[in-house]
């Protein structure tokens, strides 16, 4: 189940009542399995013009073999087949791998949010917020 990945790969994990606040609201929400096996999933919301790209998530055993860019890339053409112009996302900056990975695949950093997710000790980590045009005829790397 995705809330479980998510307990492995986040030390601040959404909860299953958020995976099912987001299924029963129509979210985009896509998995990769290997065989029986899921290995990772994308939580994203489309409307009037803009996507938001929730939640991106590849189980550590399956990290750094490309997973997270091909779910990435199916998730940008999604956002294109519905008339999305922009999208949208926030990410720790102490995810240095997903920050990589988003401005390998075009996003740029617009903002800020300050003290925007939990972090050790009752403190708040900020979120960096990027953000990448989407147009038809875009090439997403794979």
């Amino acid at each position: 189940m995705s809330w479980q990945i998510e307990k492995q790969a986040y030390e601040y994990p959404w909860t299953k009542t958020i995976f099912n606040d987001c299924l029963q609201v129509g979210y985009c929400c896509w998995v990769i399995e290997r065989g029986d096996t899921l290995v990772g999933y994308g939580v994203m919301s489309v409307a009037v013009g803009e996507s938001h790209l929730l939640n991106l998530c590849v189980h550590p055993d399956y990290q750094s073999i490309g997973l997270g860019r091909m779910l990435l890339s199916h998730l940008l053409e999604i956002a294109v087949e519905r008339y999305a112009n922009m999208t949208f996302l926030e990410v720790r900056p102490s995810n240095f791998s997903a920050i990589k990975l988003y401005l390998e695949n075009g996003f740029d950093e617009i903002g800020v949010r300050r003290n925007y997710y939990p972090a050790k000790m009752g403190q708040r980590e900020d979120a960096l917020i990027l953000a990448r045009t989407v147009v038809r005829g875009d090439e997403f790397s794979e």
